[in-house]
């Protein structure tokens, strides 16, 4: 979906002149921000989303979109490269998933021993987390694109 109608969408719950208080900006440019580039005389100002995006992009630098997620509540992993999983297969990538979980819970259980989790641990812990839900996420989207089941289709002796 594209910035401005996500803008919109959100406008239905907080109304743009709170927002132009709130954020100390005209409501007239809050208004461009909910339009598509270039129409009704926007004059292709990009708006707080299209802006972030591309400073995500000179930059490059992720920290940038983790600060985000963790203002909103939230944590983000970064999804695997679809051509690194085409080239896994079911069966090796079913089995990274569960050595990931494993390791997960290896973390969890090291860490609770002594009954406190230090925030050395809780980084560990994390880390190994972040990994599981990477490598599950380039599963899912293998799933969705039908990677496996091309592969079924492909194997000898497969059904037709």
């Amino acid at each position: 979906m594209p910035s401005h109608e996500i803008l919109r969408e959100a406008f239905d719950k907080v109304s743009p002149k709170e927002i132009s208080q709130t954020m100390g900006v005209s409501l007239s440019l809050v208004y461009k921000w909910a339009q598509p580039p270039g129409e009704c005389g926007s004059g292709g100002i990009p708006n707080p989303l299209d802006r972030a995006a591309e400073l995500m992009s000179l930059t490059k630098n992720p920290a940038l979109i983790k600060w985000l997620c963790r203002a909103a509540g939230g944590y983000f992993v970064r999804n695997p490269s679809r051509h690194a999983e085409e080239e896994k297969g079911l069966v090796p990538l079913t089995n990274e998933i569960l050595q990931q979980f494993a390791d997960l819970l290896g973390a969890i259980t090291d860490a609770a021993a002594d009954h406190r989790i230090s925030k050395k641990e809780t980084k560990i812990i994390r880390t190994h987390w972040d990994e599981l839900k990477m490598i599950a996420e380039g599963f899912v989207r293998a799933c969705e694109v039908g990677e496996f089941d091309k592969i079924r289709r492909q194997s000898p002796g497969a059904e037709s």
